[in-house]
């Protein structure tokens, strides 16, 4: 499938794939350097598109196909692009997948455009993890590295490090959602694994207690990892999204 572009008002060029298909539509959300290709985006796709749903993922800038270097991104800049897809790309309110710091972002999607969204269902998400989980996790000399350079270089799992940088931190505190009300008028599932090393279980007790909602549900899957991408996880994921679906 050939990949589309959509340029931001910010000049930025967002790398997608859209699936038509009757509504409400879903929106893949990605996380924190991933991208659209991801095991639960093109499962997700497979599963729109038997369903005849229409979908949408993309690539925040800075990220797979998309323009611009992921250091120089923020919560912010994501978010942003976020809005631009939904708006420019769909028709008419969609349930939101926000998986880790898609998440975040999902929830920043509700403030923003709330007669866009019809529905919500988080994965593993990573509300406010710049300042909960990198900044509050930084050393002393960590947080005077970050001053004195801009950034600081973080192990991951993956080949090469993060690399967090100021305007990271910095931005993020003008996105965080769990310090206000976090109103979320519509059917809304949190998932989340009990082996997740990345986002503790913590996070997903704090997001149910601190949003309101008419219909809220956080579902703990035992041994699950913060891929969330296994036989059992896959399915458990478009059964709930169904389940939103369905009460709409």
């Amino acid at each position: 499938m050939s990949i589309s572009y959509l340029t931001t008002p910010q000049g930025r060029h967002i790398a997608y794939h859209q699936t038509a298909g009757t509504g409400p539509g879903v929106v893949f959300l990605g996380g924190y350097k991933s991208d659209m290709g991801g095991t639960k985006a093109v499962y997700l796709e497979q599963w729109a598109r038997a369903q005849g749903r229409a979908f949408l993922r993309f690539d925040y800038s800075g990220h797979g196909e998309s323009s611009e270097a992921f250091e120089a991104g923020c919560i912010g800049d994501w978010a942003e692009d976020a809005a631009q897809a939904i708006t420019q790309l769909t028709e008419g309110p969609q349930v939101l997948v926000g998986s880790s710091m898609g998440g975040w972002i999902a929830l920043l999607m509700t403030r923003r455009m709330p007669e866009k969204v019809a529905g919500l269902v988080t994965i593993a998400a990573a509300p406010d993890f710049t300042e909960d989980s990198f900044w509050a996790g930084f050393s002393d000399a960590q947080k005077a590295e970050l001053k004195q350079t801009g950034q600081v270089a973080l192990p991951s799992d993956y080949d090469e490090p993060y690399i967090v940088t100021q305007r990271l931190i910095e931005d993020g505190r003008n996105n965080l959602v769990l310090r206000d009300p976090l109103p979320l008028p519509f059917p809304t599932r949190f998932l989340q694994g009990t082996a997740d090393g990345s986002v503790e279980r913590a996070v997903a007790l704090r997001l149910l207690d601190h949003a309101s909602g008419p219909d809220m549900r956080l579902t703990l899957v035992e041994g699950a990892d913060h891929s969330f991408s296994d036989e059992t996880c896959l399915p458990l994921i478009t059964a709930t999204l169904c389940d939103v679906l369905e009460r709409i």
